[in-house]
């Protein structure tokens, strides 16, 4: 069996960006309340660092390129093969099976932050309609001093559209931003393992080569 030796280099950005997407992660996992501002507000966080990753696979040094990880089945059937044979081969960035991990991983997260901020809107959104909330609202003050049936109109009408709006929050863009988010955790557990079987099984120090400070 041959050990890989040469440690493996990764760059500020790639650790930076990370271990901010999995602490944003775990964040809105346990700690905001789903729906709330700080639960957007990560998100709007979180899609910032990936998009800050996608665009260092396409400019970053040659081990933080997609092109140094291509997704390959056909690689990955093969680096198993190299498991099974306990055998073990140098990789420069990710191995084939961590490189479709992290293809799968991304894929679950931009469908996280698409179906959220097409439910949550652009940032400062909520800030124009909490103005256009407040003029609305003004001027059906003046309505209602007009008489008690336009109060009962605009009553009906803000029921109506509350009603809407619980129907539109558990809609299909919720379920779908649900299913991705519980695929993400499965995910996550299986890079964790993943990370923990490879250290064993070639000897690297998969985890400290991503530590600040580490090269």
């Amino acid at each position: 069996m041959s050990v890989q030796t040469k440690p493996r280099r990764w760059d500020p950005v790639v650790k930076l960006t990370h271990w901010s997407i999995a602490l944003a992660v775990l964040a809105n996992a346990i700690v905001t309340e789903e729906g709330s501002a700080a639960h957007v507000w990560v998100g709007y966080a979180l899609a910032s660092i990936l998009g800050l990753r996608l665009l260092w696979g396409l400019v970053g040094p040659a081990e933080a390129r997609f092109s140094a990880f291509p997704p390959s089945p056909r690689k990955a059937l093969a680096h198993v093969s190299e498991i099974r044979a306990r055998t073990a081969s140098e990789h420069a960035s990710h191995n084939p099976l961590g490189a479709l991990m992290v293809y799968a991983i991304w894929s679950c997260l931009l469908v996280i932050i698409g179906t959220g901020i097409a439910m949550a809107g652009l940032p400062g959104a909520d800030e124009r309609q909490d103005e256009g909330g407040r003029a609305a609202y003004a001027a059906s003050l003046v309505d209602v001093a007009q008489g008690r049936d336009e109060e009962a109109d605009i009553g009906a009408e803000q029921a109506e559209h509350a009603e809407e709006e619980g129907e539109h929050e558990e809609g299909p863009l919720t379920e779908v931003h649900e299913v991705a988010a519980n695929l993400l955790y499965l995910l996550i557990l299986l890079h964790i393992a993943g990370v923990v079987f490879e250290t064993r099984r070639s000897g690297r120090q998969v985890v400290l080569a991503m530590l600040p400070g580490r090269r």
